[in-house]
């Protein structure tokens, strides 16, 4: 039995760094209040192509699997040397690899990472093979006996997916799961994923996946934008469609969770220095998914372990690299 099946995307990246940009604010679209802009037609100075690993599964299996917990990894990867080097990257860092799914004549998922000198960065997805994932009865047999499940982004054919995943749950007999949908699950609103909530233990997504859930969910599309920018109404609004727990990270402002009963925010653990943000989310949240479990279910801890964690990750170039082990 596994202490955590993660499933989602897996990916080889490339990320390089440029201080060319300049950031724009773009305050009028909710969505997109800040601009990452370069001028049209430049030729843009790279000095250097850092190759690392990511995708949400992969992510956070390897964060878990740092904290001493029997984790496998279910994600689809293609019949190409960056699969095969996604793979050789788990088993070194002793996940198991028996559930990923390798899809015949397919490209393995890769990112183009883009880093501002602050350390935020735009990523370039290129899904690949992670559009692919197909639960099978295998998966649905280990994801049914599995003590926690955790769930990234999904592509592809995701709605069929997270029906299978969530028909095999059982929350009477004690089994977690933790989800960080992305963007594609909540651009339809919560009315399509309303079902998959009420059998969600802890629901995490920063502020503009919370806006655009709420924004996109029956009787919210024209909410007052006020109560939309302030996100103690975000998280009571997104734990109301029946997550036990919801949390949502702010970036520099820091974390913000909400049970129902109380509401605790918690500022940024300040890093030494910042110099790559990607995977951030993947891991603040898979490290209080491992919290939750390793505490037994307290909150306070489960948030400090996450902070810590992060503050830590961005240190380092890559989501994998150099992060907190127990």
């Amino acid at each position: 039995m596994y202490d955590f099946i993660t499933v989602g995307g897996a990916t080889r990246d490339i990320s390089f760094f440029t201080d060319q940009g300049v950031i724009l604010d773009n305050k009028k679209d909710i969505l997109r209040q800040k601009i990452l802009a370069f001028e049209s037609g430049a030729k843009i100075k790279v000095d250097k192509f850092y190759y690392s690993y990511g995708g949400g599964s992969a992510n956070a299996a390897v964060c878990l699997g740092n904290f001493g917990l029997k984790i496998a990894c279910l994600a689809p990867i293609g019949d190409d040397h960056n699969g095969r080097m996604i793979v050789e990257n788990l088993k070194a860092r002793k996940i198991d690899i028996s559930l990923i799914q390798k899809i015949p004549k397919a490209e393995s998922g890769s990112s183009f990472i883009l880093i501002a000198p602050s350390g935020e960065r735009i990523i370039f997805a290129q899904r690949g093979a992670n559009k692919n994932l197909i639960i099978n009865g295998k998966d649905l047999l280990n994801l049914k006996n599995t003590k926690n499940i955790y769930i990234a982004s999904l592509a592809g054919n995701w709605s069929s997916n997270l029906k299978k995943i969530f028909s095999v749950i059982n929350i009477e007999k004690g089994q977690n799961v933790f989800w960080n949908p992305g963007m594609t699950q909540l651009i339809g609103g919560a009315d399509k994923i309303k079902s998959y909530l009420k059998k969600t233990t802890i629901l995490a997504c920063n502020v503009d996946e919370a806006l655009a859930l709420i924004m996109n969910t029956e009787g919210y599309r024209d909410f007052n934008r006020k109560v939309l920018n302030n996100v103690e109404s975000l998280i009571k609004i997104i734990h109301s469609f029946g997550p036990e727990i919801v949390v949502i990270t702010q970036g520099l402002d820091g974390v913000t969770v909400f049970d129902g009963k109380k509401i605790i925010h918690r500022g940024v653990v300040k890093a030494k220095k910042c110099v790559d943000t990607t995977g951030v989310g993947d891991i603040f949240n898979s490290s209080f998914a491992a919290g939750w479990v390793l505490y037994k279910g307290n909150i306070s801890k489960a948030i400090n372990l996450s902070l810590k964690n992060a503050a830590v990750k961005v240190t380092h170039i890559g989501a994998q690299n150099s992060l907190i082990k127990l």
